[in-house]
């Protein structure tokens, strides 16, 4: 007698869990729309997010344009996983995950700096798996970290992730001298363009606020959390710790360039985790970042598992999805 499969697998294997997943999160953007017509916006400290949004993105279009970006994210999250097979049955579960999470956060629904720098953030992350083992990797950190550079722009603080990526690329054997020197052209070459704008237009400030913006670091304060985001990163972290112990523990049945890749994301999910909790303030840029990393290993744990525990902890976590979309609208009403 063939054993019928488990909900958990029914669901992550099925063709139609990507385009359901689409369906909730419109439902979910349209109710929050509906319920909060005017979603709280964090302010920006950074003048030239802030010239951006005034100058060229008019209100009426933040949220859409917003969920442009998070599309654009999805589909680079499903290009990641097919070329480098990080979760070997399916190559969509990872956006289906991370369009629910952006849906049950409304309060990440308006267009913000981290939306840019995720877009940035996810490409140079391709071109720096890309690089793993690479005969020549100089190239493909030139790309990485030219992306990072962009993203900077948007985003300064994403430039703290340069000594991440540097630790990365060593566990890939991509760093080299020349590879080292390429990181760092690649990463100041968006900075030379913004020189000359800025030096061409007599707007040296213009230059200079991205640098002024990542040397400030505001005040440590656990009480600067609102309540949506506590049950948000709380939520989160669980689902990240239960994924990072698969990872490590059964990480013997996936190749060793894939376990390089899992074990890096772990790594770089948890550097986000801390810089959060280090800095509040910046928690609606970091937030998609970090759902990056927490989708993909989420993916390739309820993927990769089929067992009764794990069956009861994918239903628990639906459930704890739904309760988490209705807290964080009752917190921000």
């Amino acid at each position: 007698m063939i054993r019928s499969k488990r909900l958990q697998n029914r669901i992550t294997a099925g063709r139609f869990t990507l385009p359901a997943a689409i369906l909730l999160s419109l439902f979910c953007w349209i109710l929050t729309s509906i319920l909060l017509p005017e979603v709280p916006v964090t302010k920006s400290s950074y003048p030239l997010w802030d010239t951006i949004i005034d100058g060229y993105i008019p209100a009426w279009a933040s949220i859409p344009l917003s969920f442009i970006f998070y599309g654009v994210i999805g589909y680079f999250l499903i290009e990641l996983n097919n070329t480098f097979a990080i979760i070997r049955m399916r190559a969509s579960v990872q956006t289906a995950i991370y369009f629910l999470f952006i849906s049950v956060c409304p309060a990440l629904h308006p267009v913000y700096a981290g939306d840019f720098a995720s877009i940035a953030f996810l490409i140079s992350l391709f071109f720096l798996f890309k690089g793993y083992q690479h005969p020549r990797p100089a190239s493909t950190m030139f790309y990485s970290f030219l992306f990072i550079g962009l993203g900077s722009l948007f985003f300064p603080q994403l430039t703290l992730f340069i000594p991440l990526y540097w630790i990365g690329a060593y566990g890939f054997q991509a760093l080299t001298p020349k590879s080292f020197f390429s990181s760092l052209v690649g990463w100041t070459l968006p900075y030379w363009f913004l020189l000359g704008h800025a030096y061409f237009y007599d707007e040296m400030d213009l230059f200079y606020q991205p640098f002024i913006e990542l040397a400030t670091f505001h005040p440590i304060n656990l009480w600067d959390f609102p309540l949506w985001e506590i049950a948000t990163l709380g939520y989160l972290f669980v689902l990240y710790l239960v994924s990072s112990i698969h990872c490590l523990v059964a990480g013997y049945e996936d190749k060793i360039r894939t376990r390089s890749y899992l074990h890096f994301l772990i790594f770089l999910s948890f550097c986000i985790f801390v810089y959060i909790l280090l800095q509040p303030v910046l928690t609606v840029h970091l937030l998609p970042l970090l759902l990056i990393g927490v989708s993909i290993l989420t993916g390739h744990f309820v993927v990769l598992t089929n067992s009764r525990a794990s069956n009861v902890f994918f239903i628990c976590a639906l459930a704890g999805l739904i309760l988490l979309f209705g807290f964080n609208i009752w917190t921000l009403l």
